[in-house]
C-alpha cells in the first residue's frame, strides 16, 4: 500500500535513505535485452550524468548508486541545514534551472 512521502522520510531520525526506482512492463533501462536482442547500456551514462546533476541543484548528496538493468538503488543524504537557508526564490530558481546551469 502506497504512503505519502511525509509518512516515509523523517530527517529528524536519520537524514540517509535508500531509494530504489524500477522500470514497468519488462522495459528495460540499461544493458542486453535477449528478448528483443536489443542493448540499452548506452543508457547508463545518462542516467549517472542525470544523478550528478540533479545532486547538484537539489540538497541530496549521493553517497552510492548503482545502474542495473530495468531499477536503479540510490543511497542518499538530504543536507536539510542546507535547504533551510535558502529563500523562496532561491528554491524556485533551482527547479527552474536547466541541467547542469548550476
Amino acid at each position: 500500500m502506497t504512503r505519502p512521502r511525509a509518512s516515509l522520510v523523517s530527517l529528524s531520525d536519520t537524514p540517509w535513505y535508500h531509494v530504489v526506482t524500477r522500470c514497468v512492463r519488462r522495459a528495460y533501462l540499461c544493458g542486453f535485452d535477449r528478448l528483443t536482442g536489443r542493448s540499452f547500456e548506452h543508457r547508463r551514462g545518462w542516467v549517472e550524468l542525470r544523478l550528478r546533476q540533479l545532486a547538484g541543484v537539489f540538497t541530496i548528496d549521493v553517497a552510492a548508486y548503482a545502474v542495473m538493468s530495468n531499477h536503479v538503488h540510490l543511497v542518499v543524504q538530504v543536507d536539510a541545514a542546507c535547504a533551510a537557508q535558502w529563500s523562496d526564490t532561491e528554491v524556485l530558481r533551482r527547479w527552474r534551472c536547466p541541467p547542469g546551469a548550476i
